[in-house]
This record gives C-alpha cells, sequence and structure tokens, in this order.
C-alpha cells in the first residue's frame, strides 16, 4: 500500500452550494416580510383582475385616482396640476422609485394613460397597477 504525501494529493474543486442555498432562503423569506402592504385610505372601485395579491411596504408611494378624477398621494388629495411636482419633491431623495396605481374603474383610458406618463416623468422608474381579484362566480 503506497502512501501519498498531502502535497501529491488532487485539490477538492467543487462548491458547496448549501449554504448559499440558505441564505437565498433566508433573504427571500425576509422580502417576502418586509414587502406587505397597509391598505390606503382612497376609496376606489378597482377592475378586476386574475392575479396574486401584491405585498407593498408602508412607505411606498400609491397614487389614486377616483371617478371625479381626484388624485391622491397615498391618502392625501393632490391637485393634479401639483402631482409632477410632488412626486419629484418625493423620489428626489429616494433610492427606491417604485410607485403604484389605482385607478377608479370609470377613469377614461386617455385620463390614465396622462396621469401613468406624468409618473413616468415625474421620476418613477417601476409602476405597479392595483386591482381587485375578481368575485368566485357561484354555480
Amino acid at each position: 500500500m503506497e502512501f501519498q504525501r498531502r502535497e501529491e494529493r488532487e485539490p477538492l474543486s467543487g462548491i458547496n452550494v448549501t449554504p448559499l442555498v440558505d441564505v437565498m432562503l433566508v433573504l427571500l423569506i425576509v422580502f417576502m416580510v418586509t414587502a406587505s402592504l397597509g391598505q390606503q385610505g382612497i376609496t376606489v372601485r378597482l377592475p378586476k383582475a386574475q392575479a396574486s395579491p401584491l405585498k407593498v411596504a408602508e412607505d411606498t408611494v400609491v397614487v389614486s385616482i377616483d371617478a371625479h378624477l381626484n388624485t391622491y398621494i397615498n391618502s392625501a388629495r393632490v391637485d393634479p396640476s401639483q402631482l409632477k411636482a410632488r412626486l419629484e419633491a418625493i423620489y428626489r431623495a429616494r433610492s427606491d422609485k417604485t410607485a403604484f396605481l389605482k385607478s377608479d374603474k370609470a377613469v377614461s383610458y386617455g385620463d390614465f394613460i396622462r396621469i401613468v406618463a406624468l409618473m413616468k416623468s415625474a421620476g418613477v422608474e417601476q409602476l405597479g397597477m392595483m386591482t381587485e381579484e375578481p368575485q368566485a362566480s357561484s354555480p
């Protein structure tokens, strides 16, 4: 039986991915927990869509448009002519430039797109659309 010295053995070249998977799962759980949404106080009739509910952090900006085209940032009413300036002021000091848009289903497509374009020009980089989950119809 021959004995090899330690220098003559081939080194192990594999990477143990178990700690990496553990860290990724912990990060996934942390992001899921911190992304919870506190419901904002503006009442709008949201359109129905087949999608899973979004979880949003409490400091997330939610722009709402009601059926009378009143515009709100979170729960504070904002004059539509001041919306861009207010959003620019909010996003000037923030690194996360994400916002959500809640629009009443009675709002016309043209008015909706005008607000989307205004939000994008104010510095919003990621825009989420909020909807309601449709009611299950009974047989």
